[in-house]
Formats: structure tokens, C-alpha cells, sequence
């Protein structure tokens, strides 16, 4: 009896250690079972947002595909992470097909853009060397038998040799506009107020007009050339506006800005008709009554403004003046 007793108290004591050991194993797993079921949740969450972020990645990428041509007829609205897989597979052949179409389509048109400018060189060589040569000829024939022309031959004469010289000028207009693109020349550092004053000095003005600039005026680091050939064409427009006016005054100013050039080009002349505003920087659109204007001046100022990432816009009032206001990007 003694002996069956003490069997089964020891049995009592090998449950109660086999119980806590037990006990604590389920702690540890539960805890273990926890902090995993954390992870995996958060693992889930990135998950899910990793595919919200593709999911609107791609619908921003497609907004001017056809989505049944890379995903097929059933597009759906609500993507599994298999059909998102299938999907950015056929996007990524897209993509891949468009690059290479692009590069072809590129290399076609530096092509043509080289023939298309050897052209220009060509034709316009080819149409003023005989516009030259008609308009030194009739010079000529003016000084050895003006004494025999009446008066009127003589205004016929200069007709003739004014419109000749248009002539010239809108040839050599069409092809500054025509082989615009990429400059080779660099970049330099230079006094915005006295390149213009060297501009005013090269074109003719009229005792009638001054120009009247802004004391900030700053250094520039552009090509030169390129933005005197802008305001070329804006101060001969300018002049033009203000020539029959009593008092005639042509301001530059400036606003600074740190990613673009800010000027503006203002005179009080008569102003531009609101019916000739709208396609004003458009080639060949002119003022009807500037006869002696090409009317490509103001183009060629919009494509350098377009060059260098900014633009060109007008306001005026007629019988009160114009002012052009101009931006350009300084790192384009």
C-alpha cells in the first residue's frame, strides 16, 4: 500500500512539472505566434499599398493608351496582384515598342531638319543674288539717264528698288526663322543695358523717340547674339508704332525671377487693332498699315522665347501704345 501510495503522489508531481512546462511552452508560442501575426500584418498592409501605388502608377501611365489593347477586352476596375503582373508586363512591351518607335522617328527628323535647312541656304542664296543684282542694275540706269526720266519714273524707280530691298529682307527673315534651332554659340557674360544701347545705335531712329531703360537692368549669361536679335526685332517694331507720334518713348524693364528672365518692351505709339492681336506672332501676320513690314520680325521673337522654355505675350490699347513682355528660362 505504501508502495502504490508513493507511485502516486510522484505521478502528481510529474503532472504538476509536466504541466508547467507545458504552460510556459504555449507562453512562449503564443508570444512567438503574436509578434509574428504583427509582422505578417504589417508585411500585408505595405503590401497592399505597394499595390494601390502601382495600380495608380500604371492608370497615370495609360491615361492616353488604349487599356483594352494592353490588358484585353475584360479591362477590370479592381486589379489582383496577377492580373497587375500581366498588366505591367504588356505596359513595359508598350513602352518598349514606343522607345524604339520614338528614337527611329527622331533620327528621321534631325534628317530632315538638315535637308530641310540646306534648302533654305540654298533657295535663299539662289532668290537674292538676282534680287541684288536687278536692284544694283536699276541703280545704275537711275544715275546714267536720270536726267531723261520724268518725275514719276523716278518715283516708279524707287518703288521698285524699296520693294526689292523688302524682298531681301523677307527672304533672309524666312530663313533665320526656318534653320532656328540649337545655337553653337556659347554663353557669355554681358551688360543687358549695353547691348541694348548698341542695338539702339544700329537701327535708325527718329529724333522724335527715345529709349528710356531700367536702372536694374542686370548681367546676363546667355548668348548675346541671340537675345539682341529678340530685342532687335522689338525695338524696330517698337520704333515703327511710335515713329508719327509727337513724343515718342520705347522703356525696357525688368522683374527678376531666379528660373527665368523676366523683360518687357513698352512703347506710346498707336497701338495694335485687337482683330490683328491674336495671330500677331504668327509668320507673315503684319499691321495693315505697316507696308514696309515683313511681318516675320515678331515670329522669330516668339520661336527664341520657345527656344528657351518661355514665352512671349502683348497688351495694348490703340492710340495708347504696346507692351511685350518676355520670359526666358536662364539653365534651358
Amino acid at each position: 500500500m505504501e508502495s502504490f501510495l508513493e507511485a502516486v503522489e510522484k505521478s502528481y508531481e510529474n503532472f504538476d512539472d509536466k504541466f508547467s512546462m507545458l504552460h510556459r511552452a504555449s507562453t512562449i508560442s503564443s508570444d512567438e505566434l503574436f509578434e509574428a501575426n504583427k509582422s505578417l500584418q504589417k508585411e500585408a498592409k505595405q503590401q497592399k499599398k505597394i499595390l494601390v501605388s502601382l495600380e495608380n502608377t500604371i492608370r497615370s501611365l495609360t491615361e492616353n493608351l488604349n487599356e483594352e489593347q494592353l490588358f484585353g477586352e475584360n479591362v477590370k476596375d479592381d486589379f489582383n496582384a496577377e492580373d497587375l503582373a500581366a498588366y505591367i508586363s504588356n505596359l513595359a512591351a508598350k513602352v518598349s515598342e514606343m522607345t524604339v518607335e520614338k528614337d527611329r522617328l527622331l533620327k528621321s527628323l534631325e534628317s530632315q531638319n538638315q535637308s530641310l535647312n540646306n534648302y533654305a541656304q540654298m533657295v535663299s542664296h539662289d532668290l537674292k543674288s538676282p534680287i541684288r543684282n536687278i536692284n544694283a542694275l536699276m541703280s545704275w540706269i537711275m544715275e546714267d539717264e536720270k536726267e531723261k526720266f520724268s518725275a514719276a519714273s523716278k518715283d516708279n524707280f524707287s518703288m521698285v528698288s524699296q520693294n526689292l530691298t523688302k524682298m531681301d529682307k523677307l527672304i533672309s527673315g524666312i530663313l533665320n526663322h526656318a534653320t532656328m534651332g540649337e545655337t553653337e554659340e556659347h554663353r557669355v557674360t554681358f551688360s543687358l543695358e549695353e547691348s541694348l544701347k548698341d542695338i539702339e545705335q544700329t537701327i535708325f531712329v527718329p529724333e522724335n523717340i527715345t529709349f528710356e531703360y531700367d536702372e536694374e537692368l542686370p548681367e546676363l549669361f546667355f548668348e548675346r547674339a541671340r537675345l539682341e536679335q529678340l530685342f532687335m526685332n522689338l525695338f524696330t517694331n517698337a520704333v515703327t508704332a511710335t515713329e508719327n507720334v509727337e513724343k515718342g518713348i520705347i522703356k525696357v524693364g525688368y522683374e527678376p525671377d531666379d528660373a527665368y528672365w523676366k523683360f518687357s518692351v513698352s512703347d506710346n505709339g498707336k497701338g495694335i487693332p485687337e482683330k490683328h492681336q491674336k495671330g500677331i506672332f504668327e509668320m507673315f501676320k503684319k499691321l495693315e498699315t505697316a507696308n514696309n513690314a515683313t511681318g516675320i520680325g515678331l515670329a522669330i521673337v516668339k520661336k527664341i522665347a520657345v527656344l528657351y522654355e518661355g514665352d512671349v505675350r502683348l497688351e495694348s490699347e490703340e492710340n495708347v501704345g504696346t507692351t511685350f513682355y518676355i520670359t526666358l528660362k536662364k539653365n534651358s
